[in-house]
C-alpha cells in the first residue's frame, strides 16, 4: 500500500471541517491531522478516539500554524467570521477573517510537503455588484484570495478556491432568517428586505457536502488545479421558493413578506444589517451571485458528485419544531 497522505483540517470540529474529516475517515490512502485550539475539549476528544491527530493551533498565531502543517500533503482551511461578529462587530471581523486567512496562506506557503491548498472562500459582494455593495463576511475572505494569487505564487499553483454556499439550515438557526408566527393571523411570516425571485445558491448539508466537495477536488486535480474556483452547491433556488420549501417541509402556512432594509435592521440591529447586504447583493447580482470576472468556475456536474444532501433533504432531516 502507497503511503498515506497527510491531510491537514482547520476548523475540525466544526461543520466545514467536520464534514471534511467525516469523508475523508473512510479513505484509507488519507491520515488525517484536526487542529483545534482546544485538544482538551469534548469534541476534540471524539475525533482523537476514532484514532485521528488533534493538534492544538491558533490562527491569530502563524508560528503555531506552520508547526501544524509539517508534513502535510493537503491542507483545508477556512476562518470563522461570526465568532467574532459577535462580539466586536462587523469591521473588527473582516480584518480578523483576513488576517487569519493570510496567516493560514503564508504558512501553507511555508509548507514543503504541500501539494494541494483547498481554502475555503466567498466571492466579494464588491466585485459582483460593481462595486455598490461590501458585505463584510465576504470581502475579507475574498481578500485572501487576491493576496495569494498577487503574493504567494508557487502556493497558487496548488490552491483550490471553494466558494461554500448558504447553508440549508440557516432559516431554522438565524433569527432574522426564521419564519415568525404572526398570532393575529395564525400563519408565519418571513420578513427579508429582497423579492421573492432573489437567487439563493445553498450547499444544502454543510455537514455532509462540504467533505464530498473536497473529495472530488482531491480526486480530480485536472480540474480541481492550478489556482481554480470549485462552486459548493446542492441546489439554486429563489427566497420564494426557499420560503416554499420551508412551508412544504413544516406543514406550516408561511407568508413572504418584502421589507426595507432600514427595517430589517430595526428589527435585528447589526446582525440584520450584515445578512441585509448579503442578500440585497444576490439581489443586484443574481446570476452573477457566486462568479468572478474571468473565470470558468467548477462544478459538482464537472467532478461527478453523487450523494449529496440538498436543500429539502436536509431540512427534511432536522428538527423543524424548534422554530416552527
Amino acid at each position: 500500500m502507497a503511503s498515506q497522505k497527510l491531510v491537514v483540517v482547520i476548523g475540525a470540529t466544526g461543520a466545514q471541517g467536520g464534514s471534511v474529516i467525516s469523508t475523508l475517515l473512510k479513505d484509507p490512502s488519507y491520515k488525517l491531522r484536526a487542529i483545534t485550539r482546544n485538544p482538551a475539549s469534548g469534541a476534540a476528544q471524539k475525533l482523537s478516539a476514532q484514532g485521528i491527530e488533534v493538534v492544538s493551533a491558533n490562527l491569530d498565531d502563524k508560528a503555531s500554524l506552520i508547526a501544524a502543517f509539517r508534513g502535510a500533503s493537503v491542507v483545508f482551511a477556512v476562518t470563522n467570521f461570526w465568532e467574532t461578529f459577535a462580539t466586536q462587530g462587523p469591521v473588527a471581523a473582516e480584518s480578523n477573517d483576513f488576517t487569519q486567512g493570510k496567516n493560514l496562506a503564508d504558512a501553507a506557503a511555508a509548507t514543503s510537503t504541500l501539494e494541494h491548498y483547498i481554502w475555503s472562500a466567498i466571492p466579494s459582494g464588491l466585485a459582483i455588484t460593481s462595486g455598490k455593495i461590501p458585505v463584510p463576511h465576504f470581502e475579507g475572505k475574498a481578500k485572501v484570495d487576491e493576496y495569494i494569487i498577487h503574493s504567494l505564487p508557487e502556493l497558487t499553483a496548488k490552491t483550490t478556491f471553494l466558494w461554500v454556499t448558504y447553508y440549508g439550515l440557516n432559516n431554522l438557526y438565524f433569527p432574522m432568517l426564521v419564519p415568525n408566527f404572526i398570532k393575529s393571523s395564525g400563519k408565519y411570516v418571513v420578513m427579508w428586505p429582497v423579492a421573492e425571485d432573489t437567487p439563493v445558491t445553498t450547499i444544502g448539508s454543510p455537514y455532509v457536502n462540504v467533505g464530498l466537495f473536497v473529495e472530488g477536488i482531491l480526486k480530480s486535480p485536472e480540474l480541481s488545479l492550478p489556482s481554480k474556483y470549485v462552486l459548493a452547491e446542492s441546489d439554486t433556488v429563489t427566497t420564494g421558493e426557499l420560503v416554499k420549501v420551508l412551508a412544504d417541509v413544516s406543514g406550516k402556512p408561511i407568508e413572504y413578506l418584502q421589507v426595507t432594509e432600514a427595517d430589517y435592521e430595526r428589527l435585528w440591529p447589526m446582525w440584520g444589517t450584515e445578512v441585509a447586504v448579503q442578500m440585497v447583493a444576490w439581489e443586484v447580482a443574481k446570476e452573477r451571485s457566486w462568479s468572478k470576472e474571468g473565470v470558468k468556475v467548477v462544478t459538482k456536474e464537472d467532478l461527478k458528485l453523487k450523494g449529496l444532501v440538498g436543500l429539502r433533504k436536509v431540512l427534511e432531516g432536522a428538527d423543524m419544531s424548534i422554530v416552527l
